[in-house]
């Protein structure tokens, strides 16, 4: 079956009397325009989303009739969870973490990235109390910050969200 969009999510239904067979992915084909995949059922799937990104999230309608809804399930995976103890360490790791151009993402006060050994230890060693749980990665954190980016005579986007956290 070809799907080119999604129409909802099972999250924000009603009335929900149909059978849910999941279309399970990894947190990292959230965002893949060409998927093929096979539902828990067994049904063959084949996303292509050509136009846009489908920044597909956990419960995502890919298909339904009268009886069945095919919905995104994102499988969870080991994962570093952070929680930062103010809005100084929350932007330092964060800092941190991006400017190793890994994933990050956030549930509510916490931080996740997927497991990575050497940035379990980097953060252990930097003081940062982590846990390591079996997570869904569903909200990942976008920045439209340039990486790096400091014209001579000013600041670091870092050193000013630092004075700014400092400030509060």
């Amino acid at each position: 079956m070809l799907i080119q969009e999604k129409s909802g999510n099972i999250n924000s239904l009603s009335n929900n009397d149909h059978i849910i067979d999941a279309l399970e992915i990894e947190w990292y084909e959230t965002n893949k325009r060409i998927l093929h995949k096979s539902t828990k059922s067994g049904m063959e799937i084949i996303l292509k989303f050509l136009g846009e990104n489908p920044d597909l999230k956990d419960g995502d309608i890919m298909w339904q009739d009268k009886n069945k809804i095919i919905a995104v399930e994102i499988k969870r995976c080991e994962c570093l969870v952070i929680r930062p103890q103010s809005m100084l360490s929350a932007s330092t790791v964060c800092y941190e973490i991006g400017n190793k151009h890994l994933p990050l993402f956030y549930e509510g006060d916490e931080l996740l990235v997927p497991y990575e050994v050497p940035l379990h230890n980097y953060l252990l060693v930097s003081g940062y109390e982590v846990k390591i749980e079996l997570r869904k990665l569903n909200h990942r954190l976008k920045t439209t910050v340039l990486p790096h980016m400091q014209v001579v005579g000013t600041d670091s986007h870092f050193k000013k969200i630092t004075k700014l956290s400092t400030s509060a």
